[in-house]
């Protein structure tokens, strides 16, 4: 088989060629592609027959400095005869072009609950994967690393992509009660200085290293255990005839990325943006608003900063009464334009 069969990389797809038999109706049984070294899960990805080509697309972009091990196994195939494995390394991505850099990153404000939730770090490029966790630094009043103020997902949160990562502060620090936060405290100190360091060391997509490092200066505040209310949310109008933008006012600063997908009004195409550190919400129209009555429509998963829910807190005391009530998937607001 070893003459006639071989596994071929193309254009970021991985192909069998010169196999024969009828295929299986299920080829991920005869043919699996593995990311990196170690005892690792099979690629996610889709399966096609082109002509007597079994090809496997993988559902991520291949990335550089990754070695893949692709393994074809026929059903007569045993670990010695008829089983064929090759291993290829990742892309070569030429490092012309500019330099990627941290773009931003939120929540924006110079002070953050001392129950903080999570961070989101917008990228110029699509960034590298498997790598995150020893280039995202948290340092106390003395430049010194906190310890274990993440949680290190394996998987690592990025979005399609691979542009904005999202980085947990540990929960088990957060939450009252629990081991991690008796023993080692919170990570966030109210009125402590800190500072959020990316280094420079971190390599993109292409296996270059970012233009600089980047840090971000924030003050620890009051614990927040209170959830989102939108009764005392501020709704302003837009006119009639105009393209004037919908704004919502929070009196704090509410989740960035999920204010872009969690809020919308009901039947009217627009564009969404957030502004003041995340306490303005503004829905601008595609097109001028018609007079009328409207509604807004409000995923309750949306959260605060301190990953509170519309209507639920994050850090649940399970003896107060009613602690267990779920609200409702969503809730409305109406508004009218004149």
């Amino acid at each position: 088989m070893a003459q006639s069969v071989s596994i071929q990389l193309d254009d970021g797809r991985f192909r069998v060629e010169g196999w024969k038999a009828s295929p299986p109706s299920d080829l991920s049984s005869i043919f699996q592609v593995f990311a990196g070294d170690g005892d690792v899960p099979p690629m996610l990805g889709s399966y096609s027959l082109e002509g007597h080509s079994i090809v496997f697309r993988p559902q991520f972009p291949l990335v550089s400095g990754i070695r893949y091990r692709a393994v074809f196994a026929p059903p007569s195939a045993t670990l010695n005869a008829g089983r064929l494995e090759r291993v290829f390394d990742g892309p070569v991505k030429s490092a012309d072009g500019p330099a990627t850099r941290v773009e931003r990153i939120y929540p924006s404000a110079d002070v953050l609950p001392a129950n903080q939730l999570k961070l989101y770090i917008y990228f110029s490029a699509a960034m590298s994967r498997g790598d995150a966790y020893p280039h995202i630094h948290l340092l106390d009043e003395a430049g010194q690393p906190v310890p274990l103020a993440f949680v290190e997902i394996d998987q690592e949160l990025w979005d399609p992509s691979y542009q904005r990562l999202t980085v947990l502060f540990d929960p088990g620090r957060i939450k009252r009660g629990l081991v991690p936060q008796q023993e080692l405290g919170m990570p966030i100190v109210e009125g402590k200085q800190y500072t959020l360091m990316i280094d420079q060391h971190w390599r993109d997509a292409r296996g270059a290293p970012l233009a600089n490092e980047f840090r971000k200066a924030f003050r620890g505040g009051p614990v927040d255990r209170t959830p989102p209310d939108p009764k005392e949310w501020r709704e302003t109008a837009p006119r009639a005839g105009t393209s004037e933008a919908l704004t919502i006012d929070f009196p704090d600063s509410m989740d960035y990325a999920l204010l872009l997908r969690m809020i919308d009004v009901a039947g009217v195409a627009g564009m969404i943006t957030v502004d003041r550190n995340e306490t303005e919400w503004l829905f601008t129209p595609d097109h001028p608003w018609k007079a009328g009555d409207y509604r807004l429509v409000v995923d309750t998963a949306l959260e605060d900063l301190a990953g509170n829910r519309v209507g639920r807190a994050f850090d649940v005391d399970t003896f107060q009464p009613g602690s267990h009530l779920a609200s409702a998937k969503s809730l409305t607001l109406p508004f009218t334009v004149r």
